[in-house]
């Protein structure tokens, strides 16, 4: 039985949106040790202020009238306020923990989408989506999981403050990829996403009398700040909103797991950090986890079909 040319559509769109998405991943997965190098000049709230205005402002020329388009302030501005404690929580940790500790530990996403969407959406993953999920949250667990070196002053259970902010980013961000796959539109994606980061900006900037600030303009910093501002959120949070609204929630999930890969694969290879067994071993199962869920969904339809087809 051939596929109707409207499904083979639908189905283009979808490998098309997982590309995009796995893309964007490649790119945000760099930038963990960019950030990292940036709070050496910056503090966490005075440096997302100004990658957000940065981002913001982008956005803001491009959508201009479509930011007030029906229904689009408050739903980006629900967007900007999980999105604001993602990126909150990320950067502080950044100042405690390693790029790649933060990147795999802000992968246990993965575990979190589907788990609330069975819960908030009533909404059962598919076959080959739960095997990627467990796949990859079992290779998460190796990346992560503490050992007697990791135990410090301060550490639970092994894991640093950082640690645990990152886990709370992971819970955040789970929660605005499900928003993003229920907002999305393919008609205003521009608006929605500009909204989002001018109310992060403004967010931001809002906590800086409350927290104890630090501002060495370097070029390392101007180079971070643009470099996360225009293509690290403006760009990325665009391709994101256009690519969830032609994906699911869970799907992005797992391709945003292939995140801490690409984190750990820059930073050692510019000698921020050295990657054991146990690391390699679980960045692997990550990647069987993704292609686990994408083909794994297509072979388990593939065989639905066959045995609803009548024999010859």
């Amino acid at each position: 039985m051939e596929a109707s040319p409207v499904t083979q559509e639908r189905g283009g769109a979808k490998w098309r949106a997982d590309g995009a998405l796995l893309l964007l991943t490649v790119f945000w997965g760099l930038t963990f040790v960019v950030v990292k190098d940036a709070l050496v000049f910056a503090d966490p709230f005075t440096f997302i202020t100004l990658r957000f205005v940065v981002g913001g402002a982008v956005m803001a020329a491009i959508a201009r009238g479509r930011m007030f388009a029906p229904g689009i302030v408050p739903k980006g501005l629900l967007l900007a306020l999980v999105l604001f404690i993602c990126f909150a929580l990320q950067t502080v940790g950044l100042q405690t923990t390693t790029p790649s500790r933060a990147a795999f530990l802000t992968g246990l996403n993965v575990l979190f989408v589907p788990l609330m969407s069975m819960v908030l959406l009533r909404r059962l993953p598919r076959v080959g989506t739960s095997v990627g999920v467990v796949l990859a949250a079992v290779g998460l667990y190796w990346l992560t999981r503490p050992t007697p070196d990791d135990a410090t002053p301060g550490g639970v259970g092994g894991l640093h403050l950082g640690d645990w902010l990152s886990i709370g980013c992971a819970v955040a961000y789970a929660g605005h990829i499900l928003l993003t796959e229920r907002f999305a539109s393919r008609e205003n994606t521009v608006g929605l996403v500009a909204v989002q980061l001018v109310g992060v900006a403004g967010m931001s900037a809002l906590c800086l009398p409350f927290v104890e600030r630090k501002l060495e303009w370097t070029q390392p910093l101007v180079v971070a700040v643009l470099t996360c501002g225009v293509l690290a959120s403006a760009v990325a949070i665009l391709v994101q909103t256009w690519g969830q609204a032609r994906t699911s929630a869970v799907r992005a999930a797992l391709i945003f797991a292939m995140e801490p890969v690409f984190a750990s694969a820059y930073s050692v290879a510019v000698g921020r950090e050295v990657l054991g067994l146990k690391e390699w071993l679980g960045g692997a199962l990550i990647v069987v986890g993704v292609f686990a869920s994408e083909l794994g969904t297509v072979v388990w339809d593939g065989w639905r079909a066959r045995g609803r087809t009548p024999a010859a």
